[in-house]
């Protein structure tokens, strides 16, 4: 047991307490964000107010689900164990991403969930988790044979299945996480520098030629040119640089959440009191825009507390990857890590302005269940690294 073995003195409690209050810094935003505008002209109705809190009430049993999750990792898996699976784990994930293709349902276009018993979870979100684990046993093995471009591709390849199945769907924001991760892990590998950065640099000019391209062909030569993306998301790909072109078609997200983090100032306009929130004017707001609910009730003051407690589970997280005691867990933690820091700098991003809208979530913060028993269960295995390690730090 955990308390029997002294683990329990080596918990990274820094680390737990700052996810959970990032968690409840969400579980405000998102009661916030689902509050019905005409809420308050309406107390008399139960059954109204019992409606409204149904996201609410759903988070709660996910963190909840996720926590029980977290603990049972920490007490009972020793990662080490997971090198004899990965295997199995990796043709599983495969078989999971698959099944969305046939299996699953559609919601705002996109075939990304199963039901099952009732539930329905987005494997994509778990797929993440899933790929960390697989990949990191693929590098450890490797990890001096990573120099050149020949030894790369293979770990190009490795990733590129899954996330072929990930495009699909289609789900870019997940296949763009699988891409950070796997630069993320392959940094921490020992990769060639000089190389992986030319594969990057490579990779984004011939992307972006590609999309010119398509764009040129279709509106000079009528010739269509095939592209692995649904036109609304080539459009949300392009629109950011300059979203009044189409303020009220691909811009609009983009141009409302500006204006709301404007609104919101140094100090925000205060809970339940945002006009872009419950003036309906921000889309997906409860998860995909959350930030922008922050940013306009809680201003930039609130915002920066929550980025900051992002910093810290990123730097805690950072400081278990340099102590892990063998490769494995180094990798391990390299993934979870590289996973959490591109979700919030994608979602701020997009929120802001500077990148493009991807559907990402904000980590801990957004509603969704796949999404928070996902980054629990991760961190649960950042923190089962931690106490399993051999160094020790502050």
């Amino acid at each position: 047991m955990l308390i029997q073995s002294g683990l329990l003195r080596k918990i990274d409690y820094t680390l737990l307490v700052t996810v959970y209050l990032i968690i409840l810094i969400g579980l405000v935003v998102i009661f916030s964000a689902t509050k019905p505008m005409d809420m308050n002209t309406v107390t008399g109705d139960a059954a109204f107010l019992a409606n409204s809190f149904d996201e609410l009430k759903k988070q709660l049993l996910w963190i909840a689900l996720g926590s029980v999750f977290m603990v049972t990792i920490v007490i009972n898996l020793y990662y080490e164990d997971l090198l004899k699976h990965t295997r199995l784990l990796y043709v599983a994930n495969l078989i999971m991403l698959a099944s969305v293709i046939f299996f699953g349902h559609s919601e705002m276009g996109a075939q990304r969930w199963i039901s099952i018993l009732g539930f329905a979870f987005q494997p994509s979100e778990f797929s993440k988790l899933l790929i960390i684990i697989c990949f990191a046993s693929f590098l450890a093995k490797r990890k001096k044979k990573l120099d050149t471009l020949y030894d790369l591709l293979p770990c190009f390849a490795y990733i590129m299945v899954p996330v072929l199945l990930i495009l699909a769907q289609p789900d870019l924001g997940s296949a763009l996480v699988f891409l950070a991760v796997m630069i993320g892990m392959l940094f921490t590998a020992g990769a060639n520098p000089k190389t992986l950065i030319m594969v990057i640099v490579a990779g984004l000019g011939s992307a972006t030629l590609w999309i010119w391209l398509h764009i040129w062909l279709a509106a000079n030569r009528g010739v269509n040119l095939w592209i692995p993306l649904k036109e609304y998301q080539l459009n949300r790909l392009i629109i950011f640089l300059d979203p009044w072109k189409d303020p009220t078609g691909d811009g609009y997200h983009i141009i409302q959440s500006l204006i709301a983090i404007g609104q919101g100032g140094l100090f925000g306009r205060g809970l339940l009191q945002g006009s872009q929130t419950h003036g309906d004017f921000l889309p997906i707001q409860e998860s995909d825009f959350i930030f922008s609910v922050v940013g306009e009730e809680f201003g930039f003051i609130g915002a920066f507390v929550l980025l900051s407690l992002y910093l810290i589970v990123i730097y805690r997280g950072i400081l278990i990857t340099v102590n892990a005691k063998d490769d494995f867990g180094t990798l391990l933690s390299a993934g979870v890590v590289s996973m959490l820091t591109f979700h919030v700098f994608v979602n701020v991003g997009m929120t802001t302005g500077i990148m493009p809208v991807t559907g990402i979530p904000l980590p801990m913060v957004s509603y969704g269940g796949s999404n928070m028993l996902t980054n629990l269960m991760a961190l649960g295995l950042l923190l089962s690294i931690n106490v399993r390690r051999r160094k020790m730090f502050l």
